[in-house]
């Protein structure tokens, strides 16, 4: 399927570009100024409007692209995301494209001999679950790799809309443990595994590591590492949610489209799950011990947010039906409960300001020291979601990539 969309997606857009994509420029800057917030302390901000207006850009272009029957929406968005391939090879690194358990990985490994075992690490991508690739995290997973002489395996898992819902968390959880049964072959120290990922790919490594806790087969996780996660799908009311809802690239009413859009669902019912219309009375008050802003620290409710005054919403029994998956412990590993999150192995978690999911990785993070799990939190105070897609690219990139990144491998050299 890739081998078709993609050239047919460079022909449209090739087709189309003389005539509708100067205008369409022009517009998503104007959308970009109108809609946008570039709140004061954000990195690097005209940087970032332009990108984001590119985003825009090509998601419209997609959109009529999809009505000319050339390609789909999303093929286009991938195509962009994708990036540019490093234009150089690694000369320090030797790196495989294989198959675990039937599932593409790229494993990054230094040439030079080890003195011992190595750290290995699986990293899971970001993109939404329908987004994002194994060439997309290159950058980042060569960077790891190089500066923390791990192994690292890139999985590329299963995409959305075309392989359903949970396929992409089987997916890493199969190459997960293909890798753990296999380590000696990598010179990997067993008792050193980390699960990483970010955004949607640090949902999965959450997940996946709730999952192992009872496994007894399998080597123990030695540490799991969440970049900017996002762990629920309860409430889109909190504090981060408010403050950031139209902070590029990431928008509020963005994260239930893009969740309805992995889940398979329909779009139009956007607006209900943001008003929460989508939880029963009592799951809402079960929750509130763990998903609340009361557990935000105070510091973080300065700017711009307003409590939430009851009863806010109405809640809609054919509304929660249709996406009623977003509320499982696998899409909502914030639900786990504390029989599990005691178990959870050593933790990083990295947050940034100016993101929606913020407070997501904030309420693990007080979860997890609540269940006495060690946690190192890293907050970024001028970073934004998904910066790390940019991350190797020289001027076009943003400090504050670099710092995650650098604030990241330093946890990992310690373990």
């Amino acid at each position: 399927m890739g081998f078709v969309c993609a050239p047919l997606t460079l022909i449209g857009v090739i087709w189309i570009s003389p005539f509708l994509l100067p205008v369409l420029f022009i517009w998503a800057i104007c959308y970009d100024l109108f809609k946008s917030e570039l709140p004061p302390g954000i990195d690097q901000p005209l940087k970032l409007r332009f990108y984001h207006s590119l985003l825009v850009m090509t998601a419209v272009l997609g959109r009529i692209l999809e009505k000319l029957g050339i390609c789909r929406d999303i093929s286009l968005l991938r195509f962009m995301l994708d990036g540019i391939p490093p234009l150089w090879r690694d000369s320090k690194l030797l790196i495989r494209d294989l198959k675990f358990a039937e599932v593409p990985v790229r494993v990054y490994q230094a040439k030079a001999p080890s003195v011992g075992q190595r750290r290995g690490i699986l990293y899971f991508h970001g993109g939404a679950g329908t987004l994002g690739s194994i060439n997309a995290f290159e950058r980042v997973c060569r960077y790891i790799a190089r500066e923390t002489d791990a192994v690292v395996v890139s999985v590329g898992y299963r995409l959305a809309p075309e392989y359903l819902y949970p396929s992409q968390y089987w997916d890493c959880l199969n190459a997960t443990i293909h890798f753990m049964r296999t380590v000696e072959d990598y010179q990997v120290d067993p008792a050193r595994i980390i699960l990483c990922g970010d955004s949607c790919g640090a949902n999965f490594a959450t997940a996946i590591c709730q999952i192992l806790v009872s496994r007894t087969d399998l080597p123990k996780i030695r540490a799991q590492v969440l970049i900017y996660p996002g762990l629920q799908g309860l409430d889109f009311y909190l504090p981060s949610y408010q403050q950031n809802r139209s902070v590029p690239i990431l928008f509020r009413d963005r994260v239930v489209y893009f969740c309805l859009r992995y889940l398979s669902k329909d779009t139009s019912i956007v607006e209900d799950v943001l008003k929460s219309s989508h939880v029963p009375e009592d799951m809402k008050l079960k929750y509130k011990k763990w998903i609340s802003a009361d557990n935000i620290p105070e510091e973080f409710k300065i700017r711009g947010y307003t409590p939430q005054k009851p009863p806010s919403y109405k809640y809609k029994h054919d509304v929660h039906e249709v996406i009623k998956q977003m509320l499982e412990v696998m899409f909502s590993p914030l639900l786990a409960e504390d029989a599990i999150v005691s178990q959870l192995p050593e933790s990083y978690i990295l947050t940034c300001e100016f993101d929606v999911l913020r407070d997501d990785g904030l309420l693990y993070k007080k979860r997890l020291e609540d269940n006495g799990v060690r946690v190192s939190w890293y907050h970024n105070e001028d970073g934004f979601h998904g910066v790390l897609t940019l991350f190797g690219y020289g001027i076009f990139s943003f400090p504050s990539a670099k710092k995650i990144l650098d604030n990241t491998v330093n946890f990992i050299k310690k373990l």
